[in-house]
């Protein structure tokens, strides 16, 4: 669907805004704007990252949405995040996006209203960029949120067999909001080159890349608490499973010993003078405590138990 939000009459400049559009609308739409067929092509991939590009007086934005997913083990960019182009010019401003995305009407009312603080396609593309960000704060909370739940799991001792799965998964997703912020960031650099010099677009530039600091720190964060709870999940696990074959371990050297003397006495020869004498079964029964109480004493000593 193919939207004008502004005109020149309403505005400085025209907006254009394209929702899942179709490859013959937007190639119409390119060859009326003259827009080159490399960023068309970017424009129409689906996993392109977050990038900025300038030609010849045309820029070409791409930034990833973070959107909560349908599926709880989805990982990749794809799944995670949803992408809007934005190609702009001096005098017009085309938004290329697959989903609905409320701040683009907000943004064109306030472009409309008196004062007009979006005068410049520069200064919606900044604005643009300021809400991709805000849409990582609250899937921050969330899987902080969950990362503290799986530590109180971990060290209760009460986790299900499932947690280094759902832990994976958490790293995963904050590993890939990392990456994209990161490729956002350099879009802020390229962005403050562009944007006017007005104390109003310095605020606006400056709280976004504020914002832009807190959302990758979060991310960053989680991303290395996640990396260090999945250390210790395992060193837990694997701790475990020393202690109970070291519990293993004493019972096998308790029962070797007095299973040797069983087998011994229980071949029956005809010419074992050990099997006559009338005092060979307590005889063999003090042996076996004699050689158990030996090997608890040395195992005290040693501190193996």
């Amino acid at each position: 669907m193919t939207e004008q939000f502004l005109t020149k009459q309403e505005c400085h400049f025209t907006w254009l805004d394209l929702t899942n559009p179709t490859v013959a609308e937007l190639q119409a739409v390119a060859d009326e704007y003259r827009l080159p067929d490399a960023l068309v092509h970017d424009c129409l991939e689906p996993t392109h990252l977050p990038k900025f590009e300038a030609t010849n007086g045309l820029n070409f934005v791409i930034l990833r949405v973070l959107v909560v997913p349908e599926n709880s083990q989805a990982d990749t960019i794809q799944e995670l995040s949803t992408k809007i182009a934005v190609f702009y010019a001096a005098d017009y401003l085309i938004t290329v996006h697959r989903r609905p995305h409320p701040v683009l009407s907000e943004l064109k009312n306030v472009a409309r209203a008196p004062g007009q603080e979006c005068t410049t396609p520069a200064e919606v593309a900044l604005h643009l960029v300021r809400y991709t960000l805000s849409s990582y704060l609250q899937p921050a909370h969330v899987l902080t949120k969950e990362l503290d739940d799986y530590e109180a799991e971990i060290f209760l001792k009460r986790e299900g067999p499932n947690a280094l799965q759902g832990m994976y998964f958490l790293k995963r997703k904050a590993s890939a909001a990392k990456q994209l912020l990161l490729l956002t960031r350099d879009i802020l650099t390229k962005l403050r080159r562009q944007t006017a010099t007005d104390a109003a677009d310095n605020t606006l530039l400056q709280d976004t890349q504020d914002l832009q600091t807190k959302v990758e720190t979060l991310y960053q964060q989680l991303d290395g608490a996640a990396t260090n709870l999945m250390n210790l999940y395992l060193s837990l696990s694997s701790q475990r499973t020393n202690e109970a074959m070291r519990v293993l371990t004493v019972f096998s050297a308790f029962f070797l010993p007095l299973t040797f003397i069983a087998g011994v006495y229980g071949m029956n020869f005809d010419y074992m003078p050990e099997l006559t004498w009338k005092l060979g079964y307590p005889g063999a029964m003090a042996a076996m405590v004699l050689i158990s109480v030996g090997i608890y004493v040395w195992f005290k000593r040693k501190g193996w138990i």
